[in-house]
């Protein structure tokens, strides 16, 4: 995941607004909302898509999960089309650098088993769901053009498609290294969708000697995965540890030590030179800035992801930083236009009130950037935020409310979960990683942390909670409770720490609790 600031500018707010083109019906009165019938003045085989009212540019998790709030109101059947780039329909992508990459003797993910919404608990929207729910998926095209005065898009087949409210759920594509250093190579893996996962998994097969760059999400997540096939695996990095956005020094050592458990291996502090080829034209070694040449014939490259946001640039959407400005409705500067996901730059809202301030972008080239940013306009790349994001969207453009979007920064990661491995890792944190952090526990058992800035219980990090003791963090938080430093440094247990965090939330003294 990763969240990236703007500070500092002119407040966005764009008028509410509903389609202003024709439509067939008009939408239920059931959900509150009113689209004006209009005059129809073309002919619909004058455009690719036979839905129209509401067009989804995406076929990621937003994009699911934005069908699933159409069907829940009511709207989707003979209005809704999705152009989806990959030729399966919406899925949950954490699966692609977690039980995905796992063997086919551990029991790894497949689909159908995880489309949208079984992430959450809910529906599994198979191809079969979106027929049988009236909703048009237009399969291998993606958009390259947008054109906001007559209301269409032009697909890579070279049609066109008309809508009437447009949302983009674009994502993002892996940040790649140059081609100059070797980084299209055979055997250089970057992992968005389910067949680059499938390219990875041909080359674990045949792989003996494994390199992923970058320290981030996905360095973690698939150097965990890999372990599960006993492959010679080490992560090479620039920063001087694991997660340097999020974790602390000594929280992240404790994950390094478990890595190196499961025969993983660490070079920090330096950078990729280049990729070097064999003689048959793969990858057979990475050079790196100390000097050091290590051999590999997979090379994982997790170093981070960029918008997809280039068929709208010239359109005339507000944009920053690489992100789509949009307000707390994800309602863009162009009536009719949509943005949700990773390439929405929205006001976040804090203590009550919504920030909707926007400037200077921070800087941000991969994950969990966000300890300064807290309460200002941010982008956030993370399956949470594509979930919640959608459903806000589509509830706001239906009118069912209009509430700003009220999110709360969360990151979590699930990793070594194949049969056999000698421990599950789970970790979740909420809130904001700024001031002085108290650690709590034994990472052999349970872990946690607590960030505390100007006495205020910012941001707390567990490790191998039960899921009530999770159920906790989002709720300290958001309320952001004073607490007693004193008692947390005293607390000799996880769960003795979580109760002082409770107490404050009720504003009890700890000998109450």
């Amino acid at each position: 995941m990763a969240i990236a600031g703007l500070r500092h500018g002119a407040s966005l707010w764009c008028p509410q607004f509903v389609s202003r083109e024709f439509t067939l019906h008009s939408l239920h009165r059931s959900v509150g909302a009113f689209f004006p019938r209009q005059k129809r003045f073309v002919t619909s085989a004058a455009y690719a898509n036979q839905n129209k009212e509401f067009v989804i540019v995406g076929g990621g998790n937003a994009a699911g999960y934005a069908a699933r709030a159409f069907v829940q109101n009511g709207v989707a059947d003979g209005k809704l089309c999705i152009v989806c780039k990959e030729k399966v329909v919406p899925y949950e992508r954490p699966a692609l650098t977690k039980a995905y990459l796992f063997p086919l003797d551990k029991s790894p993910a497949r689909l159908p088993g995880f489309h949208t919404c079984v992430g959450t608990g809910g529906e599994r929207q198979t191809a079969e769901w979106y027929n049988e729910k009236g909703i048009e998926v237009l399969h291998g095209v993606s958009v390259t053009g947008l054109d906001v005065n007559s209301r269409t898009l032009t697909i890579s087949s070279g049609d066109c498609l008309k809508y009437g409210n447009l949302i983009i759920a674009t994502g993002c594509t892996a940040a790649r290294l140059p081609e100059s250093i070797g980084g299209d190579l055979l055997g250089v893996h970057y992992i968005r969708d389910v067949a680059d996962a499938d390219s990875l998994i041909a080359s674990l097969q045949r792989s003996k000697k494994v390199v992923v760059i970058g320290g981030g999400y996905i360095g973690m997540e698939v150097s965990a995965a890999i372990t599960s096939w006993g492959l010679d695996t080490t992560i090479v990095f620039p920063e001087a540890h694991l997660m340097p956005r999020l974790f602390t020094p000594s929280i992240a050592r404790k994950y390094e030590e478990l890595y190196e458990e499961n025969g993983v291996k660490f070079l920090k502090g330096v950078s990729v030179n280049k990729l070097a080829s064999g003689d048959d034209g793969r990858v057979a070694a990475v050079e790196l800035s100390d000097g050091t040449v290590l051999d590999a014939d997979t090379v994982v490259v997790g170093i981070g992801a960029k918008p997809v946001i280039n068929p709208f640039v010239d359109a005339g959407l507000e944009m920053v930083g690489g992100g789509i400005v949009v307000d707390g409705q994800f309602r863009t500067s162009i009536p009719g236009i949509w943005a949700i996901g990773d390439v929405a730059a929205f006001p976040l809202k804090i203590g009550g009130r919504r920030c909707g301030t926007l400037g200077q972008w921070s800087s941000l080239t991969m994950h969990l950037h966000f300890s300064k940013i807290y309460g200002r306009t941010t982008r956030v790349e993370h399956v949470d935020h594509a979930r919640k994001s959608a459903q806000h969207c589509v509830d706001a453009l239906l009118q069912i409310h209009t509430d700003p979007y009220d999110y709360l920064p969360f990151f979590y990661s699930r990793v070594f979960e194949y049969p056999g491995s000698p421990r599950k890792i789970w970790w979740q944190f909420y809130g904001d990683n700024v001031g002085e952090t108290i650690e709590v526990g034994d990472f052999n058992l349970k872990y946690a942390a607590f960030w505390i800035d100007s006495g205020k219980l910012k941001g707390v990090y567990l490790e191998s909670g039960t899921p009530e003791e999770f159920a906790l963090l989002p709720e300290v938080a958001r309320k952001q409770p004073y607490i007693n430093k004193k008692d947390l440094q005293s607390a000799l247990s996880v769960q003795a720490a979580l109760k002082v965090a409770q107490a404050s939330l009720e504003g009890k003294p700890i000998e109450a609790v």
